[in-house]
């Protein structure tokens, strides 16, 4: 009657086997790290690298404990590891000044880092390699900042593609205009006539519906006015929002920074936590990478080029590097951003073979591309990437043939690595609008260390408080009980191991109530166990029908309370939701350790004893007879 098959004994034992392995690694601690990645989207970090942070290192007379390549999305990271925190402040500063003797232009990003202290064999396993759970800032440390978005910026940027698409769309229906600028918030063209002002805006109310147009006279000049209308201004905010939070995203996930916090508040802020990172002037460096990238037209008319080489600039023009250092003279008029870009992919010319770059535009993106290209055969278009407020001319090709479709190739004197940085600086997109960082907070290790002990401890005392209780109240099943709930924490943490998830301190407080919720599964079983005795069943009986009947009440009280925990997952934010998975998790493991763990161990022990006549779970008061 209580056996359970082989199989399920054996289910048991794999579950408790996976959770000991995937548990493991959570108390090994971390080991302090230099990471190396690269400070421009250009510079590329490959193993080949290896070899030279090794010598730096061995020249420095500093001893690594290891020293690994990682791939890290689209671009790579060298991370090593030390023995003590001395040693590794004296690596970074070492590293540092070696791989950047220009301070004031690095070319390579060398932070401190923490990383999981787990022992060679684990690492060994490859894909199946036991990970710890992430700590949120609150836990491991790190920065976090509060970051304000600049709206007017976002609105300039818009209203400078606008004034392009009134240019082009003018263009396109062949009506003369003396001029189309922005002026502040709006878009101005000018015209001769009151005739072709009344067609421009006839033209242009069909096409262009974000914008409101007035009209206007002065000095013989007809003037149309577009200003962006309250619900396009508001979209416009939005999208800037979203864009810098991709890009933000791109941007430290590819550097490598462990499950970092990226999310809006407000309508115009964004808070930005990275957990581990111990160097702050290190994580604004990585917000600061976020760069801008724009597509213009080079001017190499002989009058230009004859300024350039007096040293000026004419109106109108501004002067860039290429990535050999050569000036070019680029128009400011800018024809695309990387608003317009939806994928960049390195790859071969197919006519010559040389490396190239594919780029995917949007379907705006591809009107004026065709328009550009049509109009400019012959001439150089350039590439200019913006960090850190310094311009660089990625490539500036030559304009071949009109190119529609929104499939464009951009080839040239690139090697096939360059092709692919260059996608890669495409692809990781532009921020939308300027920032600036408003709040900034530092949360060091040795406070995270202490908020660690304190939930480890309130957890601890709190579950053997709970074993002792259990134990003297129902004997032998109360020992059942209390493995049950080790076995409940130990599948607990292994799946948020296994999950990767972060751990908060509102996470140690939702494991500390989910242990108690568990223990209550076991209240259930050995009341109902005791009531099928005081009803003069058999042992064996008893435990059949305790855990069978008992079943139904565990499964409505833990499906209600599962359904609070998806509402906070589904509607909450923050720490609300790393409660929320803490809770819904432990909820399941609390009724596969209840029902499936516990019954086992029962079943084990009592389950092959024929001649059963008591069982070990405290006092059983039977009603008394009346006669």
């Amino acid at each position: 009657m209580n056996r359970y098959p082989l199989w399920k004994y054996i289910t048991v034992l794999v579950a408790v086997i996976i959770g000991l392995l995937y548990t493991l690694p959570n108390f090994y601690g971390e080991s302090p790290a230099v990471q190396v990645s690269s400070a421009k989207a250009t510079i590329k970090v490959d193993e080949a690298m290896l070899g030279r942070i090794d010598q730096i290192l061995t020249a420095g007379h500093i001893a690594p404990e290891s020293v690994y390549y990682e791939q890290n999305g689209t671009l790579g990271t060298i991370r090593a590891r030390f023995a003590s925190t001395d040693i590794q402040l004296q690596a970074r500063d070492l590293l540092d000044r070696s791989l950047n003797p220009n301070q004031d232009d690095p070319q390579y990003t060398v932070a401190l880092n923490l990383l999981p202290a787990s022992p060679p064999w684990m690492r060994a396993l490859g894909w199946f390699e036991p990970k710890p759970m992430y700590l949120g800032l609150d836990l491991r440390g790190g920065v976090h900042f509060l970051l304000q978005v600049d709206m007017q910026g976002a609105l300039q940027a818009r209203y400078d593609s606008l004034a392009a698409d009134v240019r082009t769309t003018l263009r396109d229906q062949k009506i003369p205009a003396q001029g189309v600028e922005r002026v502040g918030d709006s878009v101005v063209a000018t015209f001769a006539t009151a005739g072709e002002r009344d067609r421009a805006e006839s033209a242009l109310r069909g096409r262009l519906v974000d914008l409101e147009f007035t009209t206007g006279e002065e000095n013989n000049r007809f003037t149309l006015t577009g200003m962006l209308s309250p619900t396009a201004v508001a979209r416009v905010q939005e999208s800037a929002l979203k864009q810098n939070i991709n890009t933000l995203h791109n941007r430290i996930n590819e550097l490598g920074v462990a499950e970092p916090v990226i999310q809006q508040q407000g309508s115009d802020r964004i808070i930005v936590q990275l957990p581990g990172v111990q160097d702050v002037a290190k994580a604004k460096e990585l917000l600061g990478r976020t760069a801008t990238l724009e597509i213009r037209m080079v001017d190499d008319s002989p009058a230009a080029q004859s300024a350039l080489m007096g040293g000026t600039v004419p109106f109108g023009l501004e002067r860039y590097n290429d990535r050999d250092g050569r000036p070019i003279l680029v128009r400011r008029q800018v024809v695309l951003t990387g608003e317009n870009l939806q994928d960049a992919q390195p790859g071969r010319d197919s006519q010559t073979q040389q490396a190239a770059v594919h780029l995917t535009l949007d379907g705006k993106g591809a009107r004026i591309f065709r328009d550009i290209t049509r109009d400019n055969v012959g001439k150089r278009m350039a590439i200019l990437l913006f960090e850190n407020g310094k311009g660089e001319v990625v490539t500036a090709p030559v304009i071949r043939s009109e190119i529609a479709g929104g499939q464009v190739q951009i080839s040239g004197s690139m090697t096939a690595e360059q092709a692919a940085d260059t996608a890669l600086l495409l692809r990781a997109g532009a921020l939308a609008a300027p920032m600036s960082i408003i709040e900034e907070r530092t949360i060091g290790p040795s406070l995270g260390a202490e908020n660690i002990e304190k939930g480890f401890d309130s957890t601890l005392y709190g579950f053997l408080a709970i074993v002792v209780f259990i134990v003297l109240y129902y004997h032998l099943f109360g020992v059942f009980s209390a493995i049950g709930l080790t076995m409940n924490v130990l599948l607990l943490l292994a799946l948020l191991s296994m999950l990767q998830a972060t751990l908060t301190l509102p996470g140690i407080a939702a494991i500390a109530l989910t242990l108690g919720m568990a223990i209550d599964s076991n209240v259930l079983i050995n009341e109902r166990i005791r009531e099928e005795l005081r009803n003069g069943a058999t042992p064996q009986q008893a435990i059949h029908h305790g855990f069978e009947r008992a079943w139904g009440t565990i499964l409505d009280s833990n499906l209600t309370t599962l359904i609070v925990g998806v509402a906070l997952l589904a509607f909450g934010s923050g720490p609300i939701r790393g409660f929320a998975v803490v809770h819904c998790l432990g909820i399941l493991t609390s009724m596969f350790s209840s029902v499936v763990g516990v019954r086992a161990l029962a079943n084990l022990w009592y389950g092959r004893k024929k001649k059963l006549t008591s069982l070990s779970i405290g006092t059983v008061w039977k009603p008394e007879q009346k006669h």
